[in-house]
């Protein structure tokens, strides 16, 4: 799968935080009972390697990858973990080739008119728009549909399930990311009914 592919299997990608991987199928199985089909789990705790290697092995029915990726061997453990892509905040020739060598589908970081030309040269004309509320938000974006008119966004940072569907209203957005659906403190309660309840909102959206 394309990374535009894997952005198109719904309207929100939950990007997640997670402290225990015990509670990765768990966790799977109540974003597939909502009716989300992919997930970004942040590598940005000591469980989230193993978060990911028990989703790809025992929930394939959810395509789950790493986000947070900031250099080459980032990409290449998550490879090894199972991930079906990576999602990085900024991009570097480094993480480029990581991503190219372990095989993985990028959505790379860009958040400047610079950034993002750079980034379509080299190919990738799907792109992560972050922060991106605190990079220009919405009239920022919006305004780049005539410009940059083959580009197309998954925006990430500050948007809540309010603010999302303002977002999707955009041409040349192809999904958001966002942390509502799976927070932190739901996970680690147990609370999995609430965040079904949440992807099923999402997944409508």
């Amino acid at each position: 799968m394309t990374i535009h592919d894997i952005l198109k299997l719904g309207p929100v990608m939950p990007v997640i935080v997670i402290d225990s991987a015990d509670k990765a199928e768990l966790l799977a199985d109540a974003l597939l009972a909502g009716g989300i089909r992919t997930a970004e789990i942040t590598l940005r705790t000591p469980a989230a390697i193993k978060a990911i290697e028990k989703m790809a092995r025992n929930c394939p029915d959810i395509t789950v990858g790493a986000g947070t990726v900031r250099t080459a061997r980032d990409a290449q453990i998550a490879a090894d973990a199972g991930s079906r892509f990576v999602v990085s905040p900024g991009t570097t020739s480094s993480i480029l080739e990581g991503c190219q060598s372990a095989g993985l589908p990028l959505l790379p970081g860009a958040a400047s008119v610079s950034e993002m030309m750079a980034l379509a040269e080299q190919g990738y004309s799907v792109q992560k728009f972050f922060p991106a509320n605190a990079a220009g938000g919405i009239s920022f974006i919006k305004s780049l549909s005539s410009p940059l008119p083959d580009l197309t966004f998954c925006p990430t940072g500050g948007i809540t399930e309010i603010t999302a569907p303002d977002w999707l209203a955009l041409p040349n957005i192809v999904c958001v990311g966002g942390s509502w659906i799976a927070p932190q403190a739901l996970i680690e309660s147990g609370d999995f009914a609430k965040i079904t309840n949440r992807a099923r909102v999402a997944a409508h959206l």
